[in-house]
């Protein structure tokens, strides 16, 4: 796992990167989100064990500011979470292809971005800004991250990179998310980065 820098030092690579004045760099820097599709088959079936999972409803509200407390909060959960987790396949775990589990020493990458938005939910950090989010690797495979809305924009916790990066610096194509406003909906996400590469070509 790659070694996170500093946090001071970091934070300031961000803000100067993104811009701290931002609404208007917030924006530039946050996924554009679509029509309600599919909630993963994992993520329903999760919420049936675990119901006030799904039930998290967030009002429509600015993204959480970006503080040096709260990267250095988002720094050590994601340092935590990919150090004390071995990483195993549901297969592995309970013989089948897919389930989403909160972890007990060991899980894939959902479960990973489960725990992860337990912990920063239990700090504070609203779940409304915390968004399981499915993408596809360059590989081809399906995979899932955190995405933390702020008021800097969006950045990926991630159990392959051990850095907290902002989401159009990922090598990933995005797909879906959960809804900012109830944790039970999931909405397509509309990665442009490609059309935009290519326009500029």
């Amino acid at each position: 796992m790659n070694k996170v820098m500093g946090t001071p030092l970091v934070l300031a690579m961000v803000v100067g990167a993104i811009g701290m004045a931002a609404p208007a760099g917030a924006g530039q820097n946050a996924m554009k989100t679509g029509a309600r599709t599919t909630q993963p088959i994992g993520h329903y079936e999760l919420c049936q064990q675990y119901t006030q999972e799904c039930r998290q409803k967030t009002p429509k509200r600015a993204p959480t500011e970006l503080t040096r407390k709260l990267w250095a909060t988002l720094i050590s959960v994601n340092n935590h979470v990919n150090s004390t987790v071995a990483p195993r396949t549901d297969m592995e775990m309970w013989g089948v292809e897919e389930k989403w589990s909160f972890p007990k020493g060991e899980g894939d990458c959902e479960d990973y971005a489960l725990e992860k938005r337990r912990l920063l939910m239990a700090k504070g950090v609203p779940a409304g800004d915390l968004l399981i989010t499915v993408v596809r690797q360059r590989n081809g495979d399906g995979h899932a991250v955190l995405t933390v809305r702020t008021s800097l924009g969006d950045f990926i916790l991630d159990n392959l990179e051990g850095r907290i990066l902002a989401w159009s610096d990922t090598d990933y194509t995005y797909i879906k998310r959960q809804s900012e406003l109830n944790s039970g909906v999931w909405v397509k996400i509309n990665d442009g980065r490609a059309d935009a590469v290519a326009s500029v070509e």
